[in-house]
């Protein structure tokens, strides 16, 4: 049988305070911040795949295209035989990409080339990694960052 201590005390205990329930919703915000930046940080890394993948295909497009007509070619849209028929943006438009002589080889489209892929819309706040390059002799770059922006 129940006492009237523990019917009371029963009664008391049945709803959570206005404090516990603000703790527990600052916890659940904070943990909530830190799984968006972790995740926004995630997709700008993932989205880089867009750009590599872009840049390995121009390359095997350049080397192609070098066989063919002993020279590189800066016309990446046109499809062969006057071009590579890649396109001016990566697939899923995060990249736009340009064709270039290597400034810091030849600098002659003829003999080197330099293709690169510039961030564009939300991929521009991927600081680290704006750009991705990679030249005839397969250098990526850029170079202080390759390691970190090729993987």
């Amino acid at each position: 049988m129940r006492t009237n201590e523990a019917v009371s005390h029963s009664q008391r205990m049945r709803g959570v305070t206005m404090i516990e329930l603000l703790a527990v919703v600052s916890v659940v915000a904070i943990l909530s911040s830190i799984a968006v930046v972790s995740y926004r940080s995630y997709l700008l890394r993932a989205h880089r795949t867009d750009a590599t993948t872009a840049l390995l295909r121009i390359q095997v497009a350049e080397e192609k295209f070098f066989l063919q007509n002993n020279t590189y070619t800066i016309d990446i849209t046109d499809a062969l035989p006057t071009g590579l028929g890649v396109g001016s943006t990566t697939p899923n438009g995060f990249y736009t990409l340009v064709v270039a002589a290597d400034p810091g080889s030849t600098n002659s489209i003829a003999t080197s080339y330099l293709a690169t892929a510039s961030a564009t819309g939300r991929q521009t706040k991927d600081t680290p990694c704006p750009t991705l390059t990679i030249n005839d002799q397969a250098q990526h770059g850029p170079a202080a960052t390759a390691t970190t922006c090729w993987h």
